[in-house]
């Protein structure tokens, strides 16, 4: 407490400070063409004025900053009452809090981002490695992308890595979305959370066929199915009387029913013949896709599911999203903002005797309770952890966490 009193007594002086160096610009600015010699006043009539001027923005600047610092720090001491706060940088906070339920401790941890201060920040997913199949721990997601902040991302396929449902990096889709779980809309103003759809396309003209996911493992053999680079050197096997178009450079170079290799210019077209059997080698062709909502500026995308705070209520439709395996007291992961943009990251160790874990709907009180305004769950259970600035500060059931898919991170910008 005394170390918390004695910071908030410098920032007074910082801000007391400034306040005076402001003061005495301005009388310096005001007094130079009175007492100072014209010589000096020759020599400083281009630069002194504007000079000046901008010392004074500068300072002003410093000062709303140093404001908007203590409101934020002010406001999470009083939205997180008896937890453990540490500063990571400016506008960023770690939080550290053990709340029961039913008289079973539950550990928490949160980050929130505060991006009129964290200015020098920005927010994405990060795959384990340059293909879908591969997985790594968060520490090394964390390191390979110099990020202070990181967190388990989307589900994924255990046995490869590949994750199951909407991933987007700096507007690239990597992966489409599974049942049409909400995912999150990551932008350079802010946040969007919605169920998301695939709207793609493959063909030219006429010939234009339904694509119905991007490198994603076939849910129904009628399923058209495209895959790109990231997926691998080889697409899925062929369904059952089925196809494969392979595509460079725009152009259809093969057709097979075997597994065809993916161009590293292009990407191969995966579905029943039925529906394929109308192309043929050197057809031009495009693959067009798009989402719903169309989202028009989404820098990324990160999927999850299912929703916990929705248009400022608590909202949890697990099984409209199918993850009706998900429920009980687990450990949990989640993402969500606030009404004024503030990122809300949160691991909630479990499966243990010092913290039992959460449902779903007390993980959406709780996201409610941190001011989000709308807010999802992520994969959880054994995946669930959190990297702080060189560290994992949770308790996951394997030390470090287990190899990952991908991540959501905070990292500098470029």
């Amino acid at each position: 407490m005394d170390t918390m009193l004695l910071c908030n007594d410098k920032r007074i002086l910082n801000v007391f400070g400034i306040a005076v160096n402001f003061l005495i610009i301005t009388a310096l600015v005001t007094a130079q063409s009175a007492f100072v010699p014209i010589m000096a006043r020759d020599m400083l009539a281009n630069v002194s004025v504007l000079d000046t001027g901008q010392k004074s923005i500068e300072i002003m600047r410093e000062v709303k900053d140093e404001v908007k610092s203590r409101n934020f720090d002010e406001e999470v001491r009083q939205k997180y009452p008896n937890a453990l706060i540490a500063d990571i940088d400016s506008g960023v906070k770690h939080i550290k809090i053990t709340k029961y339920y039913d008289g079973r401790p539950v550990k928490i941890n949160v980050v929130e981002v505060n991006p009129e201060l964290a200015k020098d920040y920005t927010l994405t997913p990060a795959l384990a490695s340059d293909t879908l199949s591969n997985k790594k721990n968060i520490t090394s997601i964390a390191e390979n992308t110099n990020s202070i902040i990181a967190l388990n991302g989307t589900y994924f396929k255990p046995q490869t890595g590949v994750p199951l449902g909407t991933l987007m990096i700096n507007e690239k889709l990597y992966t489409g979305p599974i049942y049409d779980r909400v995912a999150m809309g990551i932008f350079d103003d802010g946040y969007d959370i919605a169920r998301v759809q695939l709207n793609a396309s493959f063909g030219a003209g006429k010939n234009t066929v339904k694509v119905d996911n991007v490198n994603q493992p076939r849910m129904l053999s009628t399923y058209v199915l495209a895959y790109t680079p990231d997926w691998g050197t080889l697409a899925a096997p062929t369904p059952k009387y089925g196809l494969q178009i392979a595509v460079s450079d725009n152009r259809i170079s093969q057709i097979s029913t075997s597994r065809l290799q993916i161009p590293s210019d292009g990407y191969v077209i995966a579905g029943p013949a039925s529906i394929l059997n109308k192309f043929k080698v050197g057809d031009r062709v495009k693959l067009d896709i798009n989402t719903i909502p169309e989202w028009k500026n989404v820098k990324h995308i990160i999927s999850g599911g299912p929703y916990l705070v929705k248009n400022n209520e608590v909202f949890v439709d697990m099984t409209a999203q199918k993850l009706g395996a998900i429920g009980g007291k687990n450990p949990r992961s989640a993402i969500g903002y606030t009404a004024d943009n503030h990122l809300i990251l949160v691991a909630v160790d479990g499966r243990e005797g010092s913290s039992v874990g959460m449902t779903l709907m007390q993980l959406a009180n709780f996201m409610k309770s941190a001011g989000c305004v709308n807010a999802m769950n992520l994969d959880g259970g054994g995946s669930t952890v959190m990297y702080v600035k060189g560290k994992v500060v949770n308790n996951p059931q394997v030390r470090g966490g287990i190899a990952l898919s991908n991540a959501i991170v905070l990292t500098k910008k470029s």
